[in-house]
């Protein structure tokens, strides 16, 4: 390392190695991202879609329960793979949406792509922005949400078409979905007697829209004022839809990101709330919930699928799941723009979907050992902070390499382009002077990267302009400039 670099960049403090880890001394912490188990629950997949398609086929509730016996011996038998299994990834479409009983019912309020990797029991969560704009079938843009509405108009399988453009937009094999609607998860949670929430902050919401006052000539008598305290909660289904759903909270609460995290929430207190012992051993309830997914949910799931996905993943831990969304933030790969009609949509950053395919196909994180054989990650012991730069003119590739850090307690905070777009091998730079040599090894091994021992100056030419442009960014420990070498055969 390069022991003059502070007075290379005309003496600013803000790289010292006692200097505070922001550059203002002002910049919040970055948050941890949250891992939650946000797919609904595999016990629902394999137990109530079980007794759904029983009551759905007419059997007598005396004739569903005498299929319970047959789930161990299918549990245990050998059966035909999932759809991806072979592939090592099985992909599920999650989609919310308000249904009959709701204005804009077929429009997709909520999007979600599971992505599952049975050898290592790991599921990723990707959340994709409901106003993103889209190519669908036949090349017209249009928001994401509103693929379901369409298709279904036109008389097709709404979730089925979604899948298929997502899959085609972004070169995945999207085998499953699951479709459910507001109605549908009301009395769920009424099935179970409510559910307990931990409420992170307190939100004030006084645009929450009152069904069937849409048009009301009374502007204000169209809303209601939503309140909620912190802490722990107790919320019957409509409540607890209200929470998930609402978009013009104050503060914090006010953003699409915590609307997410509030869902996530909501989700997991409902599995949670099922999968008490007192709970499983209440077939009527069961039964009930049974029923109500067989009124509100639409999947392609068939019983045995159901079942083998619960017998894959039913050991999943939180510390197996992560969960992963798009936004038009500082560091984001989309930003915002507007349609010919002056609707708000999101847009790719780059002008294509480049960035988005890469960090959604590299998701899990796994590198190769330079030889094209898959490696596991390490876990970093010690919390680090990096910059990543494109020493490359592959599109995305800093943006590859962040995601493949995803769980190794090193966080990314920036990624862009380098000026020097030739580079083969990987090279890190410490700028912590070798007081965070455990997280150095550990990047360095799960990047194949050499070790800089000097900033070159076209580097410091970077690092200044990019001060320049904003002086408060928050400093990294380290600067990972990636090659080709990074680069994963596609």
């Amino acid at each position: 390392m390069d022991v003059d670099f502070k007075e290379k960049i005309s003496g600013d403090p803000e790289f010292s190695q006692h200097q505070s880890p922001h550059y203002n001394n002002t910049s919040p912490e970055p948050r941890k991202p949250r891992r939650f188990f946000y797919v609904i629950g595999f016990v629902v997949v394999a137990v109530i879609l079980f007794s759904t398609t029983m009551m759905m086929s007419g059997d007598s509730r005396q004739s569903w329960l005498s299929h319970i016996p047959l789930i161990g011996k299918l549990l245990t038998a050998t059966v035909d793979q999932l759809a991806g299994e072979e592939d090592d990834r099985i992909n599920i479409l999650l989609l919310g949406v308000g249904g009959d009983n709701h204005e804009g019912g077929t429009l997709a309020d909520t999007i979600i792509l599971a992505s599952l990797q049975p050898s290592t029991k790991k599921v990723a969560l990707i959340s994709i922005p409901r106003d993103l704009s889209i190519p669908n079938r036949n090349g017209v843009w249009q928001k994401v949400n509103s693929i379901n509405a369409y298709a279904e108009k036109n008389k097709e399988d709404g979730a089925l078409v979604t899948a298929q453009t997502l899959s085609e937009l972004l070169d995945l094999p999207i085998q499953y979905y699951i479709r459910v609607d507001f109605d549908g998860f009301i009395n769920i949670i009424d099935e179970m007697d409510g559910i307990t929430v931990d409420v992170e902050n307190v939100l004030d919401d006084y645009q929450y829209p009152i069904r069937g006052q849409e048009d009301n000539p009374d502007y204000y008598a169209r809303y209601q004022h939503l309140h909620f305290d912190k802490g722990l909660q107790e919320m019957d289904g409509a409540l607890a839809l209200k929470y998930a759903r609402s978009r013009h909270a104050l503060g914090v609460e006010g953003s699409d990101f915590a609307r997410s995290r509030r869902q996530q929430k909501i989700i997991t207190a409902v599995k949670d709330k099922l999968l008490q012992e007192e709970n499983l051993l209440k077939p009527a309830m069961l039964a009930r919930i049974a029923g109500q997914l067989s009124d509100h949910v639409s999947t392609n799931i068939k019983v045995w699928e159901g079942l083998r996905l619960w017998d894959l993943f039913k050991d999943v831990n939180k510390e197996q799941i992560s969960s992963r969304g798009f936004d038009d933030g500082p560091n984001g790969l989309l930003v915002a723009s507007r349609g010919v009609d002056g609707a708000y949509l999101l847009i790719p950053k780059t002008g294509n979907f480049g960035e988005i395919k890469t960090v959604i196909k590299d998701i899990f994180g796994t590198i190769t050992d330079g030889s094209g054989v898959p490696k596991e990650l390490e876990v970093s012991k010690e919390p680090a902070k990096i910059e990543i730069r494109n020493g490359t003119n592959i599109d995305g590739l800093a943006a590859e390499v962040s995601s493949r850090l995803e769980g190794t307690n090193i966080t990314v905070i920036r990624t862009a382009n380098a000026a020097k777009r030739d580079l083969t091998d990987a090279v890190i730079y410490d700028l912590t002077y070798g007081e965070k040599s455990e997280a150095l090894e550990t990047l360095q091994n799960n990047t194949n990267a050499v070790i800089g021992l000097e900033i070159p100056e076209w580097l410091v030419n970077d690092i200044k302009a990019s001060l320049a442009k904003n002086p408060k960014q928050e400093r990294p420990d380290f600067i990972l400039i990636v090659g080709t070498n990074n680069h994963q055969a596609q």
